[in-house]
């Protein structure tokens, strides 16, 4: 990520850092470190995937709530470096350094080795008794092998702690990559995921995607509190994640909204799928964990909406969330594709 925190000229980081703060007044968003950052480098400019994003909370009047000011920043503020990070970075050093410290002793026990091999066909050449000579070569061959072995075990060691390095940063890269709440892909995960699906669209693949959002949630929050609302988002993101294929993405969108990213399907494969995501949630049994109280049922209103080639991704999700709020405005609890957009304009 370009930072522009690299000691700016006075005037104009005052200048950002108006804009910022009356960004916030108007978005009624606290004005915390965290925000501001987000909204400084927003008009600082150098982060496209920025200022993206937030202008399409803007464009659909999205509410700057807590949860999309966190996404906002750790998703595209905040440095992705942890003690984590920095311990796997002294530990690969340690590592390097003992793998250096090996091949050095194995250098020299090799020229060792040649040294006396050498001397003693010198020393046969010379006429020296060949049971003395043997009994040095026989000598020189057990502490070879007590070298060696002594080396492969250092080295099998080492290994072992090179995977465990390994693994521990795969799963850093994982954590970094999934939405703590719902298990989901983040927005990060998304726009990487979108941006490889786009270039195969491009090319003739048809390429879909599905934006869900929970009917009456503020009312369900206001109701049953947000606690119970946080296990009713991870139970939607099971659904998800159960129905669509292999290889599509199910990610958190923000808010109570998820998404799904549907690679080589087209309009109607995406509303099949996006229907029976619709079903399932609809039949879904909510309990209270804390009491065993069964709670309402919940519904969703799912757009759907097909990749076009050569447009923008930003058009793409417009579409499919134009889709959404015809689907809550139609009653809510259905699926809604971008083909009923053109009919909702013609009747309108």
């Amino acid at each position: 990520m370009a930072s522009n925190f690299d000691d700016p000229d006075y005037d104009y980081a005052a200048s950002i850092a108006g804009r910022a703060v009356r960004s916030m007044a108007e978005q009624r968003i606290p004005p915390t470190p965290t925000n501001f950052a987000i909204w400084f480098q927003y008009y600082a400019g150098g982060h496209d995937d920025l200022r993206n994003a937030i202008d399409l909370l803007i464009d659909h009047n999205r509410p700057f709530d807590s949860r999309t000011n966190q996404e906002l920043f750790e998703t595209y503020i905040a440095p992705h470096v942890s003690a984590a990070v920095v311990d796997t970075s002294e530990r690969l050093h340690a590592l390097m350094g003992a793998a250096k410290e090996f091949l050095a002793t194995a250098i020299a026990d090799n020229r060792s080795q040649m040294q006396v091999i050498s001397q003693v066909a010198d020393q046969g050449r010379a006429g020296v008794d060949p049971k003395a000579l043997v009994a040095r070569l026989m000598n020189e061959l057990a502490r070879a092998a007590t070298r060696t072995t002594r080396l492969e075990a250092g080295f099998a060691e080492k290994t072992r702690e090179l995977d465990v390095i390994r693994d521990s940063l795969s799963k850093s890269e994982e954590r970094a990559r999934t939405d703590t709440l719902t298990g989901l892909a983040n927005r990060r995960a998304l726009d990487e995921f979108l941006r490889k699906a786009q270039t195969a669209a491009d090319w003739g693949e048809p390429l879909s995607v599905l934006l869900l959002d929970i009917d009456h949630f503020k009312t369900f929050n206001d109701n049953f509190g947000h606690g119970v609302g946080d296990q009713v988002l991870r139970l939607m993101a099971n659904v998800l994640r159960e129905k669509v294929r292999v290889q599509d993405l199910p990610a958190r969108y923000g808010g109570e909204e998820l998404i799904a990213v549907l690679p080589d399907a087209d309009l109607a494969a995406c509303t099949e799928i996006a229907e029976r995501i619709r079903r399932a949630i609809a039949e879904c049994t909510i309990t209270r964990r804390s009491t065993g109280e069964v709670l309402p049922n919940i519904t969703v209103s799912i757009g759907v909406a097909q990749y076009r080639i050569g447009e923008a991704i930003a058009d793409l999700i417009e579409r499919c969330d134009r889709a959404l709020y015809l689907a809550k405005g139609g009653g809510r609890n259905r699926v809604v594709t971008e083909n009923e957009l053109d009919h909702a304009v013609a009747a309108g």
